[in-house]
């Protein structure tokens, strides 16, 4: 027999799939579910189900691509694939709540980037006081949930005037492309001076986790596409094995990662591109949370 919970997260399922998608348009399959707390969590009901773009795990063959080949420019990447959508409760999501009473998975980190009073509660005035931020930085559902997005989206403000306060990524008098997993933000930097970003980004899951440490740039390739996934991996500048800088063409404020590459907003990878070169230096370092 079927419990009610079930029962009702299956209607729910249902009701958010037919509510999201246009005519015509058969439902995608959903992100595998993530383990503790985000389990019930749903990218509100503003647009459909993120579907996690694969990267290549293995090494791909390198070769000289023609003139003609790098002339061609990747694709523009469709209006609204980067929009911040917050991961929110199921019931909040389907209820189309105006203020969340329920606490986020990153509700003590909000408190203390808002200056509110660090109690890993959800109070109306913490929902208050996150709803404004949510709205100001268009995170939507602007619902005053605590969630990934809302998170990193702090996470990536407060790195903007100097991503290496901490002095994680080594200073080097040539280039270094700096990754940090624990933040989700890349950079690059030549001495102190920061020459690109810091700018979002994605990395490797819990089975496929991007390799920390010393790496160089050994391939460049502007039109890649998986060979084993046949996804597209435009501005792709390998580093480690198959793993690659890459944009993608979907949200990378996922609470799944990425096969092990470092995807990108189409614009940030597309600017990345013409800072590093052949043989520049990449350190990665931290752990993305939930991996």
């Amino acid at each position: 027999m079927i419990s009610r919970h079930i029962a009702y997260r299956s209607a729910a399922v249902a009701m958010v799939a037919a509510t999201l998608l246009p005519a015509g348009v058969a439902a995608a399959e959903p992100p595998p579910p993530a383990a503790g707390p985000e389990a019930e969590l749903v990218p509100g009901v503003y647009q459909p189900w993120q579907i996690d773009t694969p990267d290549q795990v293995l090494a791909p063959k390198v070769y000289t691509p023609s003139a003609a080949e790098d002339a061609v420019e990747p694709a523009d990447a469709a209006v609204g694939a980067y929009d911040l959508v917050e991961y929110v409760p199921l019931r909040d999501a389907v209820d189309r709540v105006a203020c969340t009473k329920s606490t986020g998975p990153f509700q003590r980190q909000v408190e203390k980037w808002l200056k509110r009073k660090v109690d890993g509660k959800q109070s109306a005035a913490d929902c208050k006081a996150i709803r404004a931020f949510q709205k100001k930085q268009k995170i939507t559902p602007a619902i005053g949930f605590a969630g990934p997005v809302t998170w990193a989206r702090m996470q990536y403000l407060s790195a903007r005037k100097n991503p290496n306060a901490a002095k994680k990524c080594p200073v080097r008098s040539y280039r270094v492309a700096c990754v940090d997993l624990t933040r989700q933000i890349t950079w690059v930097q030549k001495g102190k001076k920061v020459v690109y970003g810091p700018v979002p980004m994605r990395s490797g899951r819990t089975a496929y986790p991007t390799r920390g440490g010393w790496h160089k740039i050994y391939w460049k390739h502007k039109n890649h596409v998986s060979t084993l996934y046949h996804q597209p991996m435009p501005y792709a500048q390998f580093f480690d094995g198959g793993q690659a800088f890459h944009a993608v063409y979907g949200s990378i404020f996922t609470t799944v990662g990425s096969m092990g590459c470092v995807n990108l907003r189409l614009g940030d990878a597309r600017k990345l591109w013409g800072v590093l070169k052949t043989g520049d230096r990449v350190f990665v370092w931290g752990r993305r949370s939930g991996t």
